[in-house]
Parts: structure tokens; C-alpha cells; sequence
């Protein structure tokens, strides 16, 4: 385990490639985490560095795609920062983005704190505390060059992979009604189209909700009211670049969508 010392140290190598927009092999061997709890550790220090505040979470790697993405066997939990969230139609700025790919994904703004607890919390505790559901477009980056060799570890403390984030509008629709494991979020990209698909995001968007809720739960972490989680990409990511506007269309749940620049 990582001292205070060395977790402090970490976090700030990756905070200064973070505002850089720059890009390094990995964390000298002293620093390097060798578990998740040493890779969380680091990454709730970033939080302290931010320039923002903290805006809710996200989950990596809850598709196959995802995992075969960056190499990792399963989910990893990574804070969305305020100063990191792009309206709604807004422009992404590419600068510095190696991984340079968009996701599309359901969203959840939670109603009320889930504290962490000796039980695991089930899908339908997690979801009885949710406030809104959120069609939303996450734009990963890492600040490791090679981050499919980087290892679970060190993307972790690399806040998942949290780059840039945009929250659509909340749904009017009756969307606990429905079966979001079959929802088909329709992706426009340079005259293309694309259909994700809600079983892609760990079987489920709601499982994947209340995987979060459980890491954090261990983690020792509230999750608090007002923060949003985005469970995931429901469509293998996809390539972007300066010029393309990514618009997904997620039914009757609605739209949101991105320009770069």
C-alpha cells in the first residue's frame, strides 16, 4: 500500500499531464499503485487538485468493448468534474485527446445519498434513489500514452479515464416503465449512423448504476444527491476528430449531442 506521500506525489504527476494535455509512459515504480485500493486512493486526490467540483461519476469498461478498449478485465469507477462537463450541443476541444473516441450513454441523477453501509445495495435500493434519467455522451482520454498497457491500477488512479462529459436534458418519459436493457440509442457521426444497445453497459444500465453504488459503498464513499452517474457506452467507442458533431438520439428518452473542435 502507498503512503500518504507517495499518493499525494502521484496525483500530482497526473493532475500536471492532466492540465498540460500531455502524456507519459507511467507513474516511476515508487509511485506506482499495485492495487485498486492504491489506484483510488490517487484518484481522491486528484479531486482535491481539481479546478472544479466534484459533478458525479462515471464506470469504464462496463462493455466487453470497453474492456478490450483499455485492457482491463471489468468495471473501474472515475469522478466527472465540474470544469470537465460540456452543455448540451456544446464544442469539445480535441487538444491534447489521444484516445480520441466518443461513447454514448445512459445517465442517472440521483434524488437522495446512498451512504455506504454493511450490505450490498440491489438494483432496485439504487434505482429508489435516483431523481432523473439522462441521455449523455462521455469523451475518455488517459494521460497514459499507451493506456491499454497501462493496467487497471494506474487507470484507476487515473480517474478511469475522465476526460470530457456531456449531460443531456432529463427524460420526460416514464423511463422506469421501460426496458432499458433493449433501448437502441441511434449515434449520427460524419453521415453515419449507429445503433447502441442498452445490454451492452454490464447487461444492464440499472446493474450498472448499482455496481457504482456498491464500489463506492466499499470504498467508503457516499453517494450523494444531485450527482450524476453515466453508466457506460452502449455502442463500442467511436472514432472522432476535429470537425465531427456526434448526435445520439435515444428515442423517447431524447437527444444530446457534441461538436470538436
Amino acid at each position: 500500500m502507498l503512503d500518504k506521500d507517495q499518493i499525494a506525489a502521484a496525483s500530482q504527476v497526473l493532475v500536471k499531464h492532466w492540465r498540460d494535455g500531455t502524456k507519459f509512459d507511467a507513474l516511476e515504480p515508487r509511485l506506482r499503485p499495485q492495487s485498486r485500493a492504491d489506484g483510488y486512493a490517487i484518484q481522491a486526490a486528484l479531486e482535491n487538485q481539481s479546478l472544479g467540483t466534484l459533478f458525479g461519476w462515471k464506470i469504464a469498461a462496463t462493455s466487453e468493448a470497453g474492456q478490450k478498449h483499455i485492457n482491463v478485465a471489468g468495471p473501474l469507477a472515475g469522478r466527472i468534474m465540474s470544469d470537465t462537463v460540456i452543455a448540451d450541443g456544446g464544442t469539445a476541444s480535441m487538444k491534447g485527446n489521444e484516445m480520441r473516441v466518443g461513447e454514448p450513454e445512459f445517465a442517472f441523477r440521483m434524488g437522495r445519498d446512498l451512504p455506504p453501509r454493511a450490505t450490498p445495495y440491489s438494483v432496485d435500493d439504487v434505482l429508489a434513489a435516483v431523481d432523473t434519467l439522462h441521455p449523455a455522451i462521455e469523451i475518455p482520454d488517459s494521460r497514459f500514452g499507451d493506456f491499454a498497457g497501462a493496467g487497471e491500477a494506474q487507470l484507476i488512479a487515473d480517474n478511469a479515464c475522465a476526460h470530457l462529459f456531456v449531460l443531456g436534458a432529463a427524460t420526460t418519459a416514464n423511463w422506469r416503465a421501460m426496458d432499458l436493457v433493449e433501448e437502441r440509442p441511434q449515434i449520427t457521426l460524419r453521415g453515419q449512423r449507429y445503433l447502441g444497445h442498452g445490454k451492452n453497459v454490464l447487461g444492464d444500465p440499472r446493474v450498472a448504476l448499482a455496481w457504482l453504488a456498491n464500489e463506492l459503498r466499499g470504498l467508503g464513499i457516499t453517494l450523494r444527491a444531485g450527482e450524476v452517474v453515466t453508466t457506460g457506452t452502449c455502442h463500442p467507442p467511436l472514432p472522432i476528430q476535429a470537425g465531427d458533431h456526434f448526435a445520439v438520439d435515444f428515442g423517447v428518452l431524447g437527444q444530446v449531442s457534441v461538436g470538436f473542435a
